[in-house]
């Protein structure tokens, strides 16, 4: 049976069509995906993420253990209370376990937020790597968690909570702060827009959203979600990148640190030797249709597939990932397949659109 989040009724309530995602019922829109999309893009929209799992890694080793267990360096937030950083979690061959957040509050109390669907395999494989370093990691199911965003999302946000307002106003992209023992105020997100991701205790998270409602921000559900983080350029986990693949044919290079030699991180040694074949690259398409993932994909270099496509309401024409043979530069010709026609695009960088605004 899928799991449920704390606000499971309050999706029904509102009448979302509830989809199982990763093993959860989640809401996949409200009534109009369109409408909830260009609400982020334009105003504030809120999405229930409560099915990511928090975990809370602590000892006086953290840091190692997480410098050993990630791809990037986690040495580059310590010291930097609040600080966030985004990795991959690899397999010793460097396929991807996980992509993730980490956020460091103290040398011995980090903090590591991991995808809902690979949640109870990351658990036991970061408990695995734990005990050379004497560290605890504890998952945190008793928290929930809201993203709040868009242009108007902030201001949202304060206007349901002002006494979170001196704590948050100034916080930088990718840093969060605790209000209290449980609630914690990121300046994060998956949309390519500002705004917040508040993780709370999971009995308080009804009257948060029911408060965010009232003040207007508006509910969406994973299809808007999954629009807005292909505009952004964002990869999803299982589709753009899994085990099967390494970070640096996932558009991820920048997430591996390899600067410091000594760092021995699991699936540094399988990446320095690792093919660089294949990359993934942003696709538009320029004639009518919508790409999806596993289309064909041909390029001067050969042939690939998309990972990712949808129809780009901010753009008005279709966008995708692909992973191709590798060599190709932005502004070169490709085609795709859909539905039995090779039809023209164009290779481009991602994101495609950032803060509201297009890039390609």
């Amino acid at each position: 049976m899928p799991q449920q989040t704390p606000l499971y009724e309050t999706h029904v309530a509102l009448g979302a069509k509830i989809v199982d995602f990763g093993g959860w019922d989640m809401p996949l829109a409200y009534g109009s995906q369109l409408e909830e999309h260009h609400a982020v893009r334009h105003a504030a929209g809120m999405f229930d993420v409560s099915h990511m799992l928090n975990v809370d890694v602590t000892g006086e080793r953290a840091q190692d253990y997480l410098r050993h267990l990630l791809a990037n360096d986690v040495a580059r937030i310590a010291g930097q209370p609040g600080k966030a950083l985004y990795s991959c979690m690899l397999r010793p061959d460097g396929g991807v376990i996980d992509d993730l957040i980490v956020y460091f509050f103290a040398p011995e109390r980090w903090r590591v937020v991991v995808n809902a669907g690979t949640a109870d395999k990351d658990l036991a494989w970061m408990r695995e790597q734990a005990g050379a370093y004497g560290v605890a990691v504890a998952p945190r199911r008793d928290l929930a968690m809201v993203a709040v965003q868009g242009p108007a999302a902030r201001e949202a946000v304060w206007s349901v909570h002002p006494e979170w307002k001196p704590a948050t106003q100034d916080l930088k992209p990718f840093t969060g702060t605790f209000i209290d023992e449980n609630t914690l105020v990121a300046r994060t997100g998956y949309t390519g827009e500002d705004g917040f991701e508040i993780v709370l205790s999971a009995s308080a998270v009804k009257a948060f959203w029911d408060a965010l409602a009232q003040a207007g921000v508006r509910p969406c559900g994973l299809g808007a979600r999954d629009t807005l983080r292909l505009e952004a350029g964002m990869n999803l986990y299982g589709q753009d990148m899994d085990e099967s693949v390494h970070p640096l044919e996932s558009g991820l290079a920048w997430t591996v640190s390899l600067k410091d030699e000594s760092r021995d991180f699991i699936g540094r040694a399988a990446l320095e030797s690792a093919s660089k074949a294949r990359e993934l690259v942003g696709l538009k398409l320029l004639d009518r249709g919508i790409m999806r993932g596993h289309m064909k994909v041909r390029t001067a270099q050969g042939e690939g597939e998309l990972t990712s496509g949808t129809m780009a309401p901010t753009l008005g024409f279709s966008v995708g990932l692909a992973r191709v043979p590798a060599g190709s530069a932005p502004g070169d010709r490709a085609e795709v397949e859909i539905r039995g026609k090779w039809l023209p695009a164009e290779i481009v960088r991602p994101p495609f659109v950032r803060n509201g605004q297009a890039l390609v």
